[in-house]
């Protein structure tokens, strides 16, 4: 089993990354894009014996703990299969 752990900026926190990206994207010709927000990806793989519900509550605990900053970031996770 594999938990996906998406996390980003909250809405509000300056995103200067995304701004250099959104700035490329439009010098290389990219129309139609109002505004690009960057963040990080996770791929964690959890222990078979683990059913689902352990499984989403070990990569959320993971997720609040480790890998997202709660003062500036969002998290999501999905269970995959």
């Amino acid at each position: 089993m594999k938990a996906l752990v998406f996390v980003t900026l909250k809405s509000g926190v300056l995103d200067p990354q995304g701004k250099a990206i959104h700035h490329s994207a439009e010098s290389l010709g990219f129309a139609g894009i109002n505004d690009i927000r960057q963040g990080k990806y996770f791929e964690i793989f959890l222990d078979p014996s683990l059913d689902e519900a352990a499984a989403f509550a070990e990569a959320t605990r993971l997720a609040s703990e480790i890998l997202a900053n709660p003062v500036i970031e969002d998290y999501r996770v999905e269970i995959v299969k």
